[in-house]
């Protein structure tokens, strides 16, 4: 059964940095795009994705702060945020997409919460 641990997150200065990370397990990590969604009580967005070849993808709200990569080897997936803004808080959760270059996600991790301060 696929399972995603997420890990870091938690709370930074405005304009500071944060670093999440997910491991994939019981499944072929390789054989799936992964992203980073984030949910508040007003809307759920996806915020970066990428493919099994590492094509990435932002939405344009965090395109040159946010950085996705994956290794592998290691079937870990991490989202680098940087230079972060209040409305980045949110509840972040790791996905699994529905193939190599699908990224909407079939499949939720538990969630993270970050939270952005002055």
């Amino acid at each position: 059964q696929a399972e995603l641990v997420q890990s870091g997150g938690g709370s930074a200065q405005l304009g500071g940095s944060l670093r999440l990370t997910c491991a994939g397990a019981g499944f072929t990590f390789s054989d799936f795009a992964m992203s980073w969604y984030r949910q508040t009580p007003e809307k759920r967005e996806l915020v970066a994705g990428i493919t099994s070849d590492g094509s990435k993808t932002y939405i344009p709200s965090v395109k040159g702060r946010f950085t996705i990569s994956r290794d592998n080897a290691k079937s870990t997936v991490s989202l680098q945020m940087d230079d972060l803004k209040h409305d980045d808080t949110a509840t972040y959760y790791c996905t699994r997409g529905y193939s190599r270059t699908d990224i909407a996600a079939d499949y939720w991790g538990r969630g993270t919460q970050v939270t952005v301060s002055s």
